[in-house]
């Protein structure tokens, strides 16, 4: 009965879907403003109408219905009721329903602002979004049913939905249970994040699309979506965080990022995306390149649903993937559709979207602005061919080729240090023009505080070059920013007379965009330092060691005290080692490096012990162990220099996406007239 309601529910919403995309295309063709509304009110009751499948689906999972197929895949009796609710988005057809319902959650906020000035946005806007959800409805619908139920029939046993000749219901006793490796914290969270991040660029692009369709070359489309590309930006940073410390927490490997194809796919849009919001801010401020943001956000949805179909297709191998499905080639042929009619869209108001103005130097704040857009682009170019290159080959060779993070570090490396480098000039930088001259006078202050980023690395007998110059740019980095918000604060207290405190919580708060740039400039810099230590500066070593054996890495020794195993009351069997860490002499620390076996998905999962501090992490994991502690555990160790600071910089990252994103109490969008 359950089952029944949640897939009704869902074909409904797929027939309100294509009415409300008929409606509106409809009334726009005939000036017909009832059926647009009509549109509009079906697209706010997509929302609602999921929200039944969604929570029927939850149901199932919490009462442990495990005649529906998608429950015994990754549900089972031991699991606690939280990890059910997360086994909503642990498969394939259950995170396509999720990513379903959170569109719809997205495109019904989109009806609730009121139109009366933009009216000719109105039905596009509607048809694209609809197009989009539309689309994953049908995938639920007819390919990915997360309903359909196990039956006995004389042939055997088969997976339908409805009733089949002669079928009788089948109950298992229990489930799969969810992946191991999907019950961590990390991932709990993850996927929503990233999901979010996916499903509200495509907001921005509706707006896009209609303003191209209208022949619209004004910025009110960036007005009206300025808040969700922000909003979509800070989910799929959130996302990409949030992976990073999943897999430093549970694959055990001692690092946080593989370039693992999928990996990549969800890096991929949040690279294009960020150049999106930095292209726009160049049109806000100067009108120009206004072909160039629209082709990035074009670019940006379709990375959005390449990254979704990577993921779900089964092209790749990766512990992020769901296994090899029929909808592969179904998201190819939409990809290529929308791709196709997006840039037919484009061509036509190409010259429209030309500008008069001109970069007039190439220290001007616009042009340091495009060189940091085409170094991101060079990464996204080059992570697009890792990923396709090794498919490429074997097709065409018949031989597997492996690109691996060699391939991606050896390109990536002198890029990423390009825009620390643009960090360093662009705050000093004014629009339209600036001399080399005027930036020196700001910057000569900043340089000689940055020489103590090479300074001490050399004190300190560090030789290699490319660490060197990493530690001085973000020394330079940070030392530019630190300058520049004492000079603004310097400025504002000498003409006001006012409290440094007083001067500094002003100019935060007259220019925040502008100020929570700088943060998030601050925050990569600190992400940077963290990537530089693990990058450069990670040790390891691995041995077998009896109870009260040693194992020394750095400065610090590791003592194993004893190992416990034990079953525990949600179907695991865990084998924890206690390994006393000391330096110096002294114990500063007890760590307890783990194995967890899960019964009812027959699978491991590793748990390490970490150390973490400031200055570095040490970081214990427990490989294997005899039957009798006492005869040895093997452990692998690793020591990993500030790495602490990349988690440090990337939640002070997204404390500054949130203040760029946060409302202004009296802001109000100025009506534009169309051109």
């Amino acid at each position: 009965m359950v089952a029944d309601i949640g897939f009704g529910s869902l074909m409904i919403t797929l027939i309100v879907s294509i009415y409300g995309l008929g409606a509106a295309y409809y009334g726009q063709q005939n000036r017909k403003e009832l059926w647009v509304l009509s549109a509009k009110r079906a697209m706010s009751l997509v929302f609602p109408l999921l929200t039944i499948s969604v929570g029927s689906l939850i149901y199932l999972l919490l009462t442990d219905h495990f005649e529906i197929v998608y429950v015994t895949e990754v549900s089972s009796r031991s699991m606690p009721d939280y990890l059910k609710i997360t086994a909503l988005w642990g498969g394939q057809a259950g995170s396509l329903l999720f990513w379903s319902w959170l569109l719809a959650a997205f495109t019904s906020a989109v009806t609730l602002r009121k139109w009366d000035r933009d009216q000719d946005f109105l039905p596009w806007v509607i048809i694209v979004s609809l197009a989009t959800l539309i689309f994953f409805l049908i995938l639920n619908v007819f390919f990915e049913n997360p309903f359909i139920q196990y039956w006995q029939t004389p042939e055997g046993i088969i997976t339908a939905f409805s009733t089949p000749p002669g079928g009788v219901t089948i109950f298992p006793r229990d489930g799969g249970g969810l992946n191991p490796l999907l019950r961590h914290p990390g991932m709990i969270i993850h996927p929503p994040m990233q999901y979010l991040g996916f499903v509200a660029f495509i907001i921005p692009f509706s707006y896009a699309m209609a303003s191209l369709i209208t022949g619209r070359s004004d910025d009110r489309w960036i007005q009206l979506s300025r808040r969700w590309t922000l909003w979509a930006w800070l989910f799929l940073s959130l996302g990409l965080v949030l992976g990073a410390r999943w897999a430093y927490d549970v694959l055990g490997w001692g690092g946080y990022w593989a370039w693992d194809p999928v990996e990549i796919s969800a890096l991929m849009p949040w690279l294009s995306g960020t150049a999106f919001l930095h292209s726009v801010l160049i049109q806000e401020k100067r009108g120009m390149f206004k072909q160039l943001t629209m082709v990035l956000i074009i670019l940006t949805y379709n990375l959005v649903i390449f990254g979704t179909f990577l993921t779900r297709s089964g092209l790749l191998s990766s512990v992020h993937a769901f296994s090899k499905s029929a909808i592969g080639p179904i998201f190819l042929a939409f990809i290529s559709l929308t791709l196709i009619i997006s840039l037919v869209l484009l061509t036509r108001r190409w010259e429209r979207l030309k500008s008069r103005e001109v970069l007039t130097s190439f220290f001007s704040k616009e042009a340091l602005i495009i060189i940091s857009i085409v170094l991101l682009l060079g990464i996204l170019v080059t992570s697009f061919w890792g990923v396709l290159f090794p498919k490429i080959s074997e097709m065409v060779t018949g031989q597997k080729v492996t690109v691996g993070p060699p391939f991606y570090e050896r390109v990536a490396a002198p890029i990423f240090g390009g825009m620390l480098l643009i960090m360093i000039i662009c705050p000093l930088a004014v629009w339209s023009y600036a001399s080399f001259k005027h930036l020196g006078k700001l910057l000569w202050k900043p340089f000689i505080v940055s020489m103590i980023g090479i300074a001490l690395p050399l004190y300190g007998g560090l030789t290699h070059w490319a660490a060197v110059v990493a530690f001085w740019l973000i020394s330079f980095v940070l030392a530019v920013n630190v300058f520049e918000f004492f000079r603004r604060t310097k400025i504002r207290r000498k003409n006001q007379n006012d409290s440094w405190g007083s001067s500094l919580l002003y100019i935060l708060k007259k220019n925040r965009r502008a100020y929570s740039a700088m943060i998030i400039h601050v925050a990569v810099v600190l992400m940077a330092l963290g990537i530089v230590g693990i990058e450069f500066f990670q040790t390891e070593t691995q041995g077998t060691i009896p109870e009260g054996g040693e194992l020394s890495l750095a400065s610090y020794t590791m003592v194993f005290e004893k190992l416990d195993i034990f079953d525990t009351d949600d179907a695991r069997n865990v084998a924890r080692a206690t390994v006393s860490v000391e330096k110096d002499g002294q114990i500063i620390d007890v760590l307890y490096p783990r194995r967890d076996f899960f019964y009812d998905s027959n699978q491991p999962m590793t748990i390490p012990g970490v150390r973490s501090t400031l200055v570095d992490d040490f970081y214990v994991i427990l490989i294997d162990w005899k039957t009798i502690s006492a005869e040895g555990a093997t452990f692998k160790v690793y020591h990993n220099p500030l790495v602490k600071w990349l988690w440090i910089g990337a939640w002070i990252f997204i404390f500054g996406v949130v203040a760029a994103t946060w409302p202004d109490k009296k802001t109000k969008l100025v009506p534009v007239r169309a051109k």
